[in-house]
């Protein structure tokens, strides 16, 4: 597909996991482009931690923008968002048996020499591509 294709040669280009996923859909749910980048900055690497992995916490975010509440007694909403963002987190866990960054990598990010590790041993270029084609996959086909 031409947006999985899209976010994970973003990726290459120095985008994070997050802004790549976000950022493919942000303009056809009112969101600029640059709005989106900056929000989703701060999200790759797991929140910079190896939490929740930034191609899911990219997608959760495009979700939001197309079935968030905006307001507190949109209980509707409210069940349409949490009823997709955990059918999404499935569906990427089916395939990759974890949404937390860390556990995706093999490493635990949180110690600044285990993110060098990773970097030397190119864990980020090798395998977060493939969480930020499935994150865009999933969102295409939810």
């Amino acid at each position: 597909m031409e947006k999985s294709k899209n976010a994970a040669d973003n990726f290459k280009k120095g985008l994070n996991c997050s802004q790549c996923v976000l950022s493919e859909f942000s303009e056809e749910l009112g969101l600029s482009k640059e709005v989106a980048l900056k929000i989703a900055s701060g999200f790759g690497g797991g929140i910079c931690q190896g939490e929740v992995c930034g191609a899911v916490t990219g997608a959760v975010m495009v979700l939001n923008l197309k079935y968030g509440n905006s307001k507190a007694d949109d209980k509707e909403a409210k069940d349409k968002i949490y009823e997709v963002v955990r059918a999404f987190s499935k569906k990427f866990t089916d395939i990759h048996g974890s949404i937390i960054c860390s556990d995706l990598l093999g490493i635990d990010l949180k110690q600044e020499e285990n993110r060098k590790i990773a970097r030397d041993k190119g864990l980020f270029k090798e395998k977060c591509p493939a969480f930020i084609v499935s994150a865009t996959d999933i969102l295409h086909d939810l």
